[in-house]
């Protein structure tokens, strides 16, 4: 059982598979690798992408056929990252930023929510959801109608509105959704997660 889990956790840390990637030098990936729920290599005739399914009920437990659809307006899509752009785990006791684009392609909201890499639940922090949404929260946005979110143990001067709070000494990584995707869908949230 344990080089099972570490197999998992390696295969969703570390993912090999090139097809997971969303985007060209970013770590930005999707969770169904093949864009189909059953992970089909080709609609079945190369088999079934079984690393690939591993990665993600590692890190969930329930899939349905319309988390993979692409129906404009409708449902949601999402985006996961587990690394920093420089390759390494995101680490609770660093400051990130996450810029998000204005004009976030969803017709209801996008989310941003932060799990733990152990128990895959959301990170437990002094906030019982570390999580923002376009929706609910009251986010500063930049000039350009871009929003910036802090990730760190510590709310950057000012900034307390748009952080999300990580603990020291423990990994974390978040999950975007859009809620209700419009085209061109996640193509313009990708590689914004950077170190600082």
């Amino acid at each position: 059982m344990a080089v099972a889990n570490a197999t998992a956790r390696s295969l969703i840390f570390y993912t090999p598979q090139e097809e997971a990637y969303l985007y060209e030098n970013s770590y930005w990936k999707v969770g169904f690798i093949g864009g189909n729920h059953e992970w089909l290599k080709d609609d079945g005739a190369g088999g079934r992408y079984l690393d690939a399914r591993t990665l993600f009920f590692y890190g969930a437990t329930v899939n349905t056929p319309a988390m993979v659809l692409k129906m404009v307006g409708l449902g949601s899509q999402y985006a996961m990252i587990t690394q920093d752009s420089k390759g390494n785990v995101l680490d609770g006791g660093k400051t990130y930023k996450l810029n998000i684009p204005a004009n976030v392609p969803a017709k209801d909201f996008w989310s941003v929510v932060i799990y733990d890499p152990q128990t895959r639940s959301e990170l437990q922090t002094s906030n019982p959801f570390p999580s923002k949404n376009s929706e609910a929260d009251k986010m500063v946005a930049n000039a350009d109608g871009s929003i910036d979110l802090y990730f760190g143990p510590e709310a950057p001067k000012g900034k307390e509105n748009n952080w999300i709070e990580t603990v020291p000494e423990k990994s974390w990584f978040p999950i975007l959704r859009l809620y209700g995707p419009l085209e061109p869908g996640l193509t313009r949230a990708g590689g914004l997660v950077r170190s600082s």
